[in-house]
């Protein structure tokens, strides 16, 4: 009998992976080494600079930045994250910002300028708002993923030792992203770097989008957009040495979250998480839908925010940058 191949993996522990984290649900023809990454966000930057990993979970826009630098890694369309993205932008009320045209001429606060939740949101406000996103100038505070990213000129760095927090609070950006991708945290992505929220809680500020919730549900109904976030990729040396691994990982995480729709369908799990997807239950059936055949309105809508947003410099063909698999 053939030895079974010991891989690394790095994969965030979800209500929907956690089958598969534990063990309790095998990926066929492995031996998986789980390594824990927290914040998952420090895989990412371990993948893309050191090869780290043979399997890892990234973001999407990460992604596509790095494969079309050359990275040696393919992603397979298991997105292991959802939201909506007209929400989670918020602005001081002196600011005089009532829509996103507004925007124009002001500094808007994000954790990096190529962090997902931030492509997701110029690209609707470019698109449906008709913001000129290069007349924004975009004021981050951390590195980028992909080191090699060359920046639009109009984005910049807060100064030394200040975040994007004290510069929201003193006046000094006028608008930026909420939570983690934004304001809501000061310094860079180490353990427990989130934690900063919640000392900030009194410095809340008013959402740009009013009604949020019934515009993402409008949004959907007529483009079918439902913004993707984690995928998985792997290393091109793995998938050609072991082509079969594809379908052995989508099975799994197939398999893993079959019980975990089944317990929110049924009123189970009060995590952010748990209660997200369940609200979304009201827009769809499967509100962590895998494979290329249903999520292809996401992904090419991700491929043109980025083509606009200068993140990348050309339209890829989408089997070049995923493995063609539905569940």
């Amino acid at each position: 009998m053939v030895d079974q191949p010991h891989l690394k993996i790095a994969v965030a522990e979800y209500g929907h992976t956690r089958a598969v984290t534990s063990g309790a649900i095998p990926i066929e023809g492995i031996t998986p080494d789980f390594i824990k990454v927290a914040p998952i966000i420090g895989a990412f930057r371990r993948m893309v600079r050191d090869l780290e990993f043979d399997i890892c979970e990234m973001a999407p826009t990460t992604y596509m930045i790095a494969r079309a630098l050359g990275s040696p890694f393919i992603a397979l369309p298991i997105f292991l994250m959802r939201r909506f993205h007209h929400g989670g932008f918020v602005v001081r009320p002196d600011a005089g910002i009532k829509v996103p045209k507004d925007l124009e001429g002001k500094k808007v606060g994000v954790r990096a300028y190529s962090v997902t939740t931030g492509v997701w949101t110029r690209g609707i406000f470019i698109n449906e708002y008709d913001l000129d996103s290069s007349k924004v100038t975009w004021v981050v505070d951390d590195e980028e993923h992909v080191t090699a990213l060359k920046l639009p000129p109009n984005v910049v760095h807060a100064p030394e030792g200040k975040s994007l927090q004290s510069m929201m609070k003193a006046g000094e950006i006028q608008a930026g992203f909420s939570g983690p991708a934004g304001v809501g945290r000061s310094g860079p992505p180490i353990s427990g770097w989130d934690k900063a929220a919640e000392a900030a809680a009194a410095d809340t500020y008013p959402e740009l989008i009013a009604d949020v919730e019934q515009v993402e549900a409008d949004w959907f109904r007529h483009s079918g957009i439902y913004p993707i976030h984690g995928l998985i990729v792997v290393k091109d040396e793995v998938i050609s040495r072991y082509p079969w691994l594809a379908r052995s990982l989508m099975d799994a995480f197939v398999a893993a979250k079959k019980p975990y729709l089944e317990e929110i369908k049924s009123g189970k799990g009060d995590s952010p998480e748990d209660k997200r997807y369940r609200k979304f239950l009201s827009l769809m059936d499967d509100p962590l839908p895998y494979g290329i055949t249903a999520n292809r309105p996401s992904i090419e809508a991700l491929v043109t925010y980025s083509l606009q947003q200068k993140l990348i410099p050309a339209r890829p063909q989408l089997d070049r940058v995923f493995v063609d698999i539905d569940p």
